[in-house]
């Protein structure tokens, strides 16, 4: 036992001089992770694609189509949705955003004449109270210019960084192709080189792993694609304005956990606000309702507990990754998250096993 804390102590010790190495010559790895950023967006996109239509390519194995066939028959069923998208909806994504931008001026002005005329009619707040709140909205009103080039800088940013991704989607099928059709050798591949009882001690990490990242992706979607037609079909009923560009940025912002909701949302209540006095309470009665539908019917049966996180847990990760990372370190936060402790997990479960027999230890 002593001897193996030894090794575990001397591998740890190697590791943090690796990484202090790697450090000190980061001119020599650097055009390594150039390489390596530059082909990680098409492989992450080819991941989570890959976990979403596998199901579908084992469910056209079934039907007795060699694999070559159930692959390309998957490619069909993304194209034909490719085609809808950009055939109906992108059109009308394009109209109402370039409503939204032309209106932001018009609801600038809406504001301010509020916010005159609160201020000419505000008679029984104390003094000190009125000061405060005299000196925040002046603050407000006049940086107001530099709130909206900001986010209008953000935007148009984002969309510059989505134009030079796109060079990077024609990468994807490629990696799609080949993850589908040799996905299944990655385990042997990697278990090959070790001895009968690691390697199935290894094998079993990497299916819990691959069990943890199909549990979420394929959850996450079901859940977001749910949440975007209960919020379009809320937000055309009660009459909001943009209902299909708030409801698709509803289901993509919801897929960050637990706080999701709460960004979603206010975009939709600006909307409604300027739209009708009334309409963010109603835009709120909508969201909650569709969380509600999802939390109750959708989640259960989709994800279950297949991940095992707690919730408080969730919310110090996301706001954490949100910090570091922005929007993709909330959306990647909990799949890495939840590796890392099926990684932990295993190695813990290994090392109680290994006090046992020792020939169960993979150190």
């Amino acid at each position: 036992m002593q001897k193996r804390w030894f090794q575990t102590l001397i591998v740890l010790i190697l590791v943090f001089l690796l990484v202090l190495l790697v450090s000190a010559t980061d001119w020599i790895f650097e055009p390594i992770f150039q390489y390596v950023g530059a082909v990680a967006f098409p492989i992450i996109g080819a991941g989570v694609l890959f976990y979403i239509t596998r199901p579908l390519m084992h469910l056209l194995e079934k039907l007795k189509m060699h694999r070559i066939v159930a692959i390309l028959g998957v490619f069909v069923v993304l194209i034909a949705a490719l085609f809808i998208i950009a055939r109906y909806i992108v059109p009308i994504l394009e109209n109402q955003f370039s409503m939204l931008v032309n209106n932001i001026p018009g609801w600038i002005s809406t504001a301010e004449n509020i916010i005159d005329y609160w201020q000419e009619n505000q008679n029984v707040i104390p003094d000190e109270v009125n000061e405060t709140i005299n000196e925040t909205i002046s603050n407000i009103r006049a940086n107001v210019q530099t709130y909206i080039e900001t986010v209008m800088s953000f935007i148009f940013g984002f969309i510059g960084e989505f134009i030079s991704l796109m060079f990077a989607l024609i990468l994807i099928p490629f990696f799609l192709f080949f993850m589908l059709k040799d996905g299944e050798k990655f385990i042997p591949f990697i278990t090959q080189f070790f001895e009968k009882k690691k390697a199935d001690n290894i094998r079993s990490l990497l299916y819990k792993i691959d069990d943890s990242l199909t549990s979420y992706i394929q959850g996450q979607m079901i859940v977001a694609l749910c949440i975007g037609v209960l919020l379009y079909i809320g937000y055309s009923i009660i009459g909001l304005d943009y209902a299909m560009t708030l409801a698709i940025f509803g289901a993509i912002i919801c897929v960050i956990p637990f706080i999701g909701p709460y960004l979603a949302v206010t975009p939709a209540i600006i909307v409604g606000f300027f739209q009708d006095p009334l309409m963010p309470l109603w835009v709120a009665i909508v969201m909650i309702v569709a969380q509600q539908i999802e939390g109750n019917l959708v989640s259960p049966n989709v994800m279950g507990k297949a991940l095992h996180l707690h919730p408080l847990t969730v919310i110090t990760i996301v706001l954490a990754a949100g910090s570091i990372g922005g929007f993709l370190g909330m959306l990647f936060a909990i799949p890495v998250y939840a590796v890392v402790k099926t990684i932990i997990s295993h190695f813990y479960h290994t090392y109680q096993d290994a006090q046992k027999d020792e020939e169960d230890a993979l150190i």
